[in-house]
């Protein structure tokens, strides 16, 4: 028997599977089906729409569709599924049995800002099953026995033993071995005394599980040997509570030396996503010491990305969130403090990042003032911030906010001045994190539009390189900073040899216009130059 897995792709709270990343999720569905023989077929969505597969899936038994955005995104070489699309895939192939698995299945927006809708409303008939719960077990029952519950919640005994099978579809994916592995270690929210307001988390996955060590361990070492490089510990709403279930439900110090010591020489990127600022505060001197060994062993341009969410704390009360001003600074001062040593190339080790999220209870025209103020003091105490997400909040079925009756709203005139002061900010930020010269090495080419090319690095949140010329998608270079956008940095192949730089290339230097650059070409001397051009040219070539 063969199976189809389509990769729509998924982005939670603490789950990326938009490329270069790949899900827990589909790996896992495809365990499950390998472990009853069934052959697997891994396709993305984006092959499906390259590829114009819309209708070749019909001679599979199972097409399963994994998906599902539960906070919004932006994207710069993977498109989430759409609603029609599924509906086309599963109309245009009728004979398999027709699954649709993921967080889509509790509700489908794309869109901040909106409510979700209810898929069934959506799919109309073109659909066997909407697997609410974990796909995974459906898979695994299904095929042998009558067993099987469409809402049957997911199981670390079922995932453990497949987890480890499914790791061979990593090398199906089309930008393999370019991608990312998304590593689960923990479900739901590790929090005791109740729930954002807004988090699908606990709403999806239910109370709080972890995954023992030793199970985590084993699938790191089946993606080892199928040749996966690249690791992310994503699948967490918490990353630094890791272990508190073996621990007595006290943080684990010690399960954080034994994981890294354990799989540091495995991969060439280790990195990870999400940490709760107010728990590292709660739990200081053991939170530095995880702190420390995270930048021990990880790669650098490594983020801890803090649910912030907002400054007002009314707005943090209102919305159930823990923490304060104060001691989310706090630990945006320490992980600078760990984590902030730059390495050879000039990049730091781990840094924090923050979400801001608004349309949430008690925002007011104060909230978006208090969000500015204190963003300019993290930037005046020379505190550096990886990346800042500012987002509009989607509201899924039975989270807080979509039962109670309290105004949320997004204010769009306030909304929209707060997104021209980050242009500001994050142009700032970006400046004191990759100041000129920092050396970005194994840079993939993602994009090419309007006589430019845009790269990242494999990593958590990476940064957009852009270069003044198109390339080859998915070729690597090394280039180094010349210049920062808002969002981007503005980059050159290293080495630079600045006598074979054309105009267009030496206008994008800091500092230098295209007047300027026609002048040197003409003149074919930098001596005419600012001191502080030259400064940032010596700079450059360092």
């Amino acid at each position: 028997m063969k199976a189809a897995i389509i990769d729509g792709y998924l982005d939670e709270p603490a789950a990326l599977g938009v490329p270069p990343y790949i899900s827990p999720q589909v790996r896992y569905a495809a365990g499950a089906l390998m472990y009853n023989d069934i052959e697997v077929k891994y396709f993305t969505i984006d092959q499906i729409r390259k590829d114009d597969l819309w209708q070749s899936l019909d001679h599979y038994e199972y097409i399963i569709i994994i998906a599902g955005t539960t906070v919004p995104g932006h994207y710069l070489s993977g498109k989430p599924i759409n609603i029609d699309e599924i509906n086309k895939i599963f109309k245009l192939n009728s004979s398999p049995l027709r699954v649709l698995g993921g967080p889509i299945t509790k509700g489908y927006t794309l869109t901040g800002g909106k409510s979700a809708s209810i898929l069934k409303d959506l799919l109309k008939d073109n659909f066997d099953y909407i697997v609410e719960g974990a796909v995974e077990n459906f898979l695994l029952k299904y095929p042998i026995n009558d067993e099987w519950d469409i809402k049957e919640r997911e199981s670390y005994d079922v995932i453990n033993k497949i987890a480890p099978l499914g790791a061979h579809i990593v090398r199906q994916h089309p930008r393999f071995p370019d991608v990312i592995a998304e590593i689960e270690l923990s479900r739901g929210c590790d929090r005791k005394e109740g729930f954002c307001s807004f988090c699908t988390e606990p709403v999806i996955y239910g109370l709080y599980k972890e995954r023992e060590l030793k199970d985590v361990i084993e699938e790191l070492n089946s993606l080892s040997k199928n040749d996966v490089k690249n690791i992310r510990f994503g699948r967490s709403s918490n990353f630094l509570a890791y272990g508190i279930s073996f621990n007595d439900d006290k943080i684990n110090t010690q399960i954080f030396e034994d994981l890294y010591k354990e799989i540091h020489d495995k991969f060439d990127l280790i990195h990870t996503d999400n940490a709760n600022p107010n728990f590292i505060i709660d739990n200081y001197s053991e939170s530095q010491k995880i702190i420390e060994t995270i930048s021990k062993y990880n790669t650098s341009g490594d983020i801890l990305s803090f649910g912030i969410e907002s400054f007002d704390e009314n707005v943090l009360k209102k919305n159930k969130i823990s923490g304060s001003k104060e001691s989310f600074i706090k630990a945006i001062e320490l992980v600078n403090e760990i984590g902030g040593k730059r390495d050879e190339n000039g990049i730091p080790k781990l840094l924090p990042g923050i979400n801001l999220l608004f349309g949430l209870i008690g925002e007011s025209k104060r909230t978006y003032e208090v969000n500015k103020r204190v963003l300019e003091e993290i930037y005046d105490d020379d505190l550096m911030l990886r990346r800042i997400n500012v987002r509009q909040v989607m509201v899924f079925p039975k989270t807080y906010l979509s039962l109670t009756d309290e105004k949320h709203k997004v204010n769009k005139k306030e909304f929209k001045k707060f997104k021209e002061f980050m242009k500001y900010y994050d142009h700032k930020m970006l400046e004191k994190v990759f100041p000129l010269g920092t050396k970005m090495k194994n840079l993939i080419v993602e994009k090419n539009e309007n006589y430019m090319s845009y790269s990242r690095q494999l990593g958590t949140y990476s940064v957009i390189c852009g270069y003044p010329k198109e390339q080859e998608l998915y070729t690597k270079y090394d280039g180094v900073v010349v210049d920062h956008g808002s969002r981007s940095l503005t980059i050159l192949k290293h080495p630079i040899n600045l006598n074979n730089l054309d105009r267009k290339e030496l206008s994008m230097i800091k500092g230098i216009s295209k007047k300027t650059a026609d002048k040197i070409i003409f003149n074919r001397s930098f001596d005419f130059l600012t001191s502080e051009q030259k400064e940032n040219l010596k700079k450059i070539q360092g």
